[in-house]
């Protein structure tokens, strides 16, 4: 989806643009019950916005209004509300099957746009004017610029023989989306329990979207019980807020790392998205992360059309975003390694944090825009401002 946004943000900019996709843009699947839901910050709504395809995404996009955030067990509670920040929503909720058959869409309406597919990347040669790619076809190509972002298992990545920086949390990530009883209100949950982050966000139809973090190894027993245990368990970590669990919907798990990219610009090669950084979804910021390297990137490439992969458009490119991309892993790092931690002495530290954060506005102000993307540099971005 970072790849496509960045296709899409460069249709006016007069570049021939080649994307390389291993998987069959053609098909078009209808969204059904169990489609994982995706956040989108404010400021990411902002870039869409500024790329004219928020209003194909509107009307299949949930509200946030506001986030509760509660850790299990003790008594700090923080709630940020969309109105005391003068904003109409915090973020977003969709489902990735609409908004990636949104992306697809659009993408065969882009006039300057050759797609490729299903075809991969399988060598590269760099230049001091060009990259020449070879595709699994035979197919070859030179470009002033090859964009990587083929996510956390990039072969870009393999075939620069880039390394990376990782940390494995030993923790499982469990999706489903789920009924309850009482209505979400459009607010979204985020609850911390000794083993992980428990969050629920708001969707269409009375939904609401899980990600449940478990110790690893425990997610076998929770994605083998029938329904009525699994709502029992999911009651006992998240409570009754929003009342009994009523319908739980497909079960899916993925174990949870930190992974950074060394150095991934390299000469007239760019890593964005997964592919440079993939995150713990804590905080919910990866896919919010990667758009905005694709914003930020879109715009030196449209400002310097006469050699888009120039060095200095490049040097940037990682100038601005490099920033971003560290503080954004090392404030996740931060909330695992603090929010999943059963001592006693840190769990009551958290709790007196929570409720010392809900009553001082101009804290919950910084954490508020940062949630949305709108602090420091990124906000720019999110005005449709130039970088």
């Amino acid at each position: 989806m970072v790849g496509s946004s960045l296709a899409l943000a460069l249709q006016n900019s007069g570049l021939r643009i080649a994307l390389v996709e291993a998987q069959d843009l053609l098909e078009h699947h209808q969204p059904g019950f169990d489609d994982r839901g995706i956040a989108l910050s404010y400021g990411s709504q902002r870039i869409f916005e500024t790329m004219q395809l928020w209003s194909q995404l509107a009307d299949k996009a949930t509200a946030i209004h506001g986030i509760h955030i509660s850790d299990r067990g003790h008594f700090g509670v923080t709630r940020l509300r969309a109105k005391a920040e003068k904003v109409p929503a915090l973020g977003q909720v969709l489902t990735a099957k609409q908004l990636g058959i949104q992306l697809n869409q659009a993408l065969h309406r882009h006039a300057s746009l050759t797609i490729l597919t299903p075809l991969q990347v399988r060598a590269i040669r760099q230049t001091d004017t060009s990259v020449d790619v070879q595709l699994s076809d035979g197919q070859h190509f030179t470009t002033k610029l090859l964009v990587g972002a083929d996510g956390q298992f990039s072969t870009i990545r393999d075939l620069l023989g880039l390394t990376s920086w990782q940390r494995e949390y030993q923790q499982t990530a469990i999706t489903a989306n789920v009924v309850a009883e009482r209505a979400h209100q459009n607010w979204a949950y985020e609850r911390f329990t000794e083993n992980g982050p428990l969050a629920l966000l708001p969707m269409s139809e009375g939904r609401c979207s899980l990600v449940w973090t478990v110790q690893s190894g425990e997610e076998k027993a929770l994605l083998s019980s029938n329904e009525q245990q699994f709502a029992e368990q999911l009651q006992k970590a998240f409570g009754y807020r929003l009342g009994h669990f009523e319908k739980i919907g497909q079960r899916n798990s993925y174990p949870l790392g930190l992974m950074q990219t060394h150095q991934p610009v390299q000469s007239r090669v760019v890593l964005i998205g997964n592919a440079a950084h993939s995150l713990h979804p804590i905080a919910g910021q990866g896919f919010n992360l990667g758009l905005r390297d694709a914003a930020v990137l879109a715009e030196l490439i449209a400002s310097h059309p006469e050699d888009i992969g120039h060095p200095h458009v490049l040097d940037a490119y990682r100038e601005w975003q490099q920033q971003d991309q560290d503080n954004v892993v090392n404030a996740t790092d931060f909330l695992v390694k603090t929010f999943s931690n059963n001592s006693f002495l840190v769990g009551h530290g958290r709790s007196l944090g929570l409720a010392l954060l809900n009553g001082l506005p101009k804290l919950k102000n910084h954490l508020a825009k940062t949630s949305m993307g709108l602090s420091g540099k990124q906000s720019r971005l999110s005005r449709g401002l130039p970088v």
